[in-house]
């Protein structure tokens, strides 16, 4: 586990001893990313709106080569790649490549000889240095992050701030250059096709002469911020290692040559472009050299569900793009976005500046902050993209060359919670997918979305999980944003989309899912169980309150009574005295699908083996009398989302501690995994998916249950938390966090099926459980109760009107925003002991905290 030192620097707060598996993604929401990694080069260039990560340790992971060089003249010359030393581990992985052949190239020239990383997203931070080299370096890698600016966190590029300090006692004179390929290589025209072109003053503008509407047309560049660079707008083009070559004895010799790329079309060998600073360091004294990359690939062919997936022949449209990436709205190419950049530079950085240090003021556990934060990283890398209408679309996670499960899937983004609260338009994006475009007439729910937007085909099954979730997603949405108008729009469909719940799964209005119903495990659960019918407690009682609010009395009251059905059965039905199981039924159903199978006539590709075990057993792939660590995740949604339900909480509890004590392991040495092992093994600890500690164990468990998911980690931590056992879930918040050290596992990825998985943003609902922080813009309400005794406590907040900080000392509690604003017409404090619900009528602006001064009881 990272520790934070005992000294933490402002931007990085953490060190990270650990380097092998090291990327930290940089880039925009919905626009692609750039990974530095441990050693301070660049890796996983996934720019073109499909992944480009690696699965073994790379040094750079795509045919790209970027990195900077440092020269030092006088009576002893010294020239450095600046980068750390190169991972043994990595070693072998780069042999495999053939020592990069035109694909890299420069992982063997001479290294700084120390480094340390340090982090605390999104910023970056590599200390480099050597004894041979009488400067030292620090590459601060980052790029903005605006909660509720959706347009300047959605650029497409990538900062390395290089800070050359010169800690001897006589003045250094030296040469800084950075070296980029060129980025928008095209399918068509191949290196032939690329173009080059100097921005005047600032870098190197690379395109492309693919056609204008084609998936490979596209533009790039490098540049310099803040200084006049010296420019070779293009590399010596030549075949074997001539490009590196060339520009090492051109940078090694203090010689390096300028040019401005104008050459006749049609130029083979690689290409790229150079940038030089040169200055000299007095005794003491340093410089901080920007540089920045963009890039630009507006059109993607990339779709899902019912559009096509080829092209069509030789039919002239089918080949043209199917969609447009949201940044292609808002510039004309990387040279455009650059521009903005070098306009915005400072402004940019402070605000990031600004959130970050705001975030990481929060007085939460080490490895609070570090999961919280660390997972942010997800809304920056390939698992998210964004069509030019402003709408979000997500994979599950990513794959080293494709994205994996497409189509925002509602049952794993049911988890994520940091989007709806640092960008809520986007998040309801989603709210809208899924009612107004996913949706039959039926009220069937897609619970994969169409690329690009439309309707999809809808001959699978729904998820009940996901479903449902949407309909309390759709109460957290309305309650962060108070826009009313939008529920109201959206309320017959909400409504459509819960009776085709009731009617396909609980036909009967039992208040229990019987009925063989889809889920996050990628099968269906036959008869009720305690994960899907809290999740459908959770949706009838938001509907009432929706219903309510909107003056649908008669839906209100149906709503509300039927969840009490719910609960009650659960209470009566599922609760064993430990926790809620699950009551496989397969008679007496609609759905005679399996009755078919052991005792009619459909038996086809059925062994007698399997046959024999579904008569003892009954339906394949469930969990009985097991402990899920799903268990009551419509009451953690419920409790975070601030729906009451009449679900028994005591019960709840009670679950809550059995998932920690029957499936928290703080060795997984002698655990048994026959599934995917990856994720958590051997001597590390984790929460199982599921337990058996009575017995009952079915042959033939649903697909994952002896896995470990960080999303339910982070599901069940902050539902602990929250519930007021604090020990017990940072314990499995720390757990996570060991995993992810560096060694063995990326820092910013933590992965499920595929790279970035989106359920692992569950993590940002840890501020709220550990700080009791709601605010409804509905009613202007701000909810509040630390769960941690220290005072003065803070944590980082995030609405759809504003952000900032909120601390509580003994006797006031002080709202102070970064940006925005916050209303508070009405403060709910939730202390040890007591409740107050206070009227107080404050607005806090930036700079104008407002105070709430708190009575002695």
């Amino acid at each position: 586990m990272k520790k934070p030192d005992k000294r933490p620097q402002p931007l990085f707060p953490f060190n990270h001893p650990h380097v092998l598996q090291a990327a930290l993604p940089l880039g925009g929401i919905g626009a692609g990313s750039i990974c530095v990694n441990g050693h301070g080069g660049l890796q996983d260039f996934s720019i073109r709106n499909r992944p480009a990560t690696t699965a073994l340790p790379d040094s750079f992971g795509a045919d790209h080569a970027a990195f900077a060089l440092l020269h030092v003249g006088g009576d002893k010359p010294v020239t450095r790649l600046v980068e750390g030393p190169f991972p043994p581990g990595k070693i072998y992985d780069q042999g495999l490549q053939g020592q990069g052949y035109r694909h890299g190239g420069y992982e063997g020239l001479p290294r700084f000889r120390k480094s340390r990383l340090k982090s605390g997203y999104p910023f970056g931070r590599l200390e480099l240095s050597d004894a041979a080299m009488p400067l030292t370096v620090a590459i601060t890698a980052w790029n903005p992050f605006i909660p509720l600016d959706d347009v300047n966190s959605g650029i497409p590029c990538a900062i390395l701030e290089y800070t050359l300090r010169n800690p001897s006692r006589h003045e250094v004179e030296f040469q800084f250059s950075y070296h980029l390929s060129h980025l928008a290589v095209g399918a068509d025209t191949k290196e032939e096709g690329t173009r080059n072109a100097v921005i005047p003053g600032k870098g190197v503008f690379f395109f492309n002469a693919e056609a204008p509407d084609s998936e490979t047309h596209g533009s790039a560049s490098l540049s310099v911020i803040g200084t006049r660079p010296k420019i070779k707008a293009m590399w010596l083009r030549g075949g074997w290692f001539d490009a590196v070559s060339a520009l090492w004895r051109e940078c090694g010799q203090g010689k390096f040559t300028a040019n401005n790329g104008a050459a006749e079309g049609g130029l083979a060998g690689r290409n790229g472009g150079s940038l030089l600073v040169h200055g000299v360091l007095p005794p003491g004294g340093e410089t901080t050299i920007p540089v920045l990359i963009t890039w630009y690939f507006p059109n993607s062919n990339l779709t899902a569900g019912e559009a096509t997936t080829e092209c069509c022949g030789d039919a002239q449209d089918c080949c043209k793009p199917r969609w447009r990436t949201f940044y292609a709205s808002k510039w004309e190419d990387a040279r455009a976005v650059a521009l903005h950049v070098h306009r915005n530079y400072a402004r940019l950085r402070e605000r990031t500046v600004a959130f970050q240090r705001a975030l990481f003021a929060s007085t939460l556990p080490a490895a609070v902050l570090d999961a919280v934060s660390a997972n942010l990283a997800i809304l920056k890398s390939p698992t998210v993209l964004r069509q030019e209408n402003g709408n979000v679309w997500g994979w599950e996670g990513c794959f080293t060359q494709e994205g994996c499960c497409s189509g925002s899937c509602t049952h794993v983004w049911n988890y994520a919670q940091s989007l709806p609260h640092l960008f809520p338009p986007l998040e309801r994006t989603l709210r809208e997918q899924e009612l107004e475009r996913s949706m039959n007439g039926q009220g069937h729910v897609n619970f994969r979305a169409t690329l690009p937007d439309g309707e999809p085909q809808h001959t699978y099954h729904a998820a009940a999980d996901g479903q449902l979730g949407g309909i309390m997603k759709l109460y957290r949405d309305w309650q962060i944003s108070g826009d009313t108008p939008w529920l109201r729009r959206l309320y017959p469909l909400a409504k459509r989309s819960l009776e085709y719940c009731i009617g396909a799964w609980d036909p009967d209005r039992k208040g229990a899912l019987v009925e063989p119903h889809h889920n996050t495990y990628d099968i269906e659960f036959w008869g009720a169980d305690g994960m899907c019918c809290s999740v459908y407690a959770g949706a009838l009682s938001a509907m009432s309150r929706l219903a309510e609010k909107l003056g649908e009395k008669e839906d209100a009251e149906t709503y509300d009574e039927l969840a009490g059905r719910a609960a009650r059965f659960m209470a009566d039905e599922l609760f064993n005295g430990d926790y809620f199981e699950q009551r496989v039924q397969f008679r007496d159903l609609r759905d005679t699908s399996f009755l078919d199978v052991v005792e009619g006539s459909k038996r086809t590709g059925t062994s007698g083996e399997l046959l024999g075990l579904l008569k003892a057993e009954g339906p394949k792939y469930q969990y009985g009398t097991g402990c899920l660590s799903d268990g009551v995740i419509g009451a953690w949604m419920a409790r975070i989302y601030g729906i009451e339900t009449p679900l028994d909480n005591a019960k709840v509890r009670k679950n809550l501690r059995a998932i920690h004590r029957h499936n928290f392991r703080t060795n997984l040495g002698d655990h048994a995994n026959c599934q995917r092992p990856g994720y958590a093994m051997g001597e590390e600890p984790g929460l199982l998916l599921c337990s058996w500690p009575r017995g009952g164990k079915p042959t033939l468990p649903f697909p994952y249950s002896d896995e470990v998911w960080t999303g339910i980690e982070y599901q069940v931590a902050s539902h602990l938390i929250v519930e007021g056992f604090v020990r017990e879930g940072v314990q499995i918040v720390k757990a996570v966090r060991s995993r992810y050290d560096g060694a063995v596992r990326n820092p910013w990825n933590e992965y499920e099926c595929g790279s970035y998985y989106a359920r692992a943003m569950a993590s940002y609902a840890l501020l709220a459980s550990l700080s009791g922080f709601r605010y409804s813009a509905v009613e202007k309400t701000l909810c509040f109760g630390p769960k941690l005794g220290r005072r003065p406590f803070t944590v980082f907040f995030s609405t759809a009107q504003g952000f900032g900080t909120i601390s509580l000392a003994a006797r006031s509690l002080t709202v102070t925003v970064v940006e925005g604003r916050l209303t508070v017409d009405r403060l709910v404090l939730v202390l040890a002991k007591k409740t107050l619900d206070l009227a107080v009528n404050k607005i806090a602006l930036p700079g104008r905290p407002a105070v709430v001064s708190i009575k002695r009881s």
